[in-house]
């Protein structure tokens, strides 16, 4: 194999590994999961965050006490739970955002919405950040806390040694 080729399998091979490292996963409410007890704030915690399309949203809940309505935003703001769009019911669901705008989930158990068990993942669309003026705070975004869990993609977290040793052996093989 010719350094040109050798070169072009390294450059697919880094592409790829970049482009996997964008999506996150995050874990609603952190270790507190989803629940009604300690009412946790979920609207914080979603705005503590910069949400992107690929990511993956964990909900982790007692499947007993809980579940997850994917719903529209008029049923979340009055905390309807009579039509979701898609029903959780696992206690453990990852949900894949695929798309910009607003994705509005709630607890359809009586009394959960109410007491604050809802959250709106919003992702803005590209073209709202890529024409925002030099200095404004849109172009210059605030450091939002607690890290998402790192993604498990298609390489995961061997990725980089998986890169490694392609590297290795497309160089000393031939």
């Amino acid at each position: 194999m010719g350094f040109v080729q050798r070169a072009m399998v390294m450059f697919f091979l880094v592409m790829a590994s970049l482009e996997i490292s964008l999506a996150a996963e995050y874990k609603v409410g952190e270790s507190t999961g989803w629940t009604t007890l300690g009412n946790y704030n979920y609207t914080a915690w979603a705005e503590s965050k910069t949400f992107r399309v690929g990511d993956i949203i964990i909900f982790e809940y007692h499947k007993e006490r809980h579940n997850v309505l994917r719903v529209a935003e008029p049923n979340f703001q009055a905390c309807n739970a009579s039509s979701p769009l898609v029903t959780y019911m696992s206690g453990n669901d990852s949900i894949l955002i695929n798309k910009t705008g607003h994705h509005y989930f709630l607890c359809g158990i009586p009394g959960h919405c109410l007491s604050g068990q809802k959250v709106d993942i919003h992702i803005p669309n590209k073209s709202s950040i890529a024409t925002a003026p030099f200095g404004s705070p849109a172009a210059s975004p605030t450091p939002k806390s607690s890290a998402p869990y790192p993604s498990k993609g298609l390489l995961g977290k061997f990725g980089m040694p998986v890169l490694a040793l392609s590297f290795c052996a497309s160089v000393f093989v031939y």
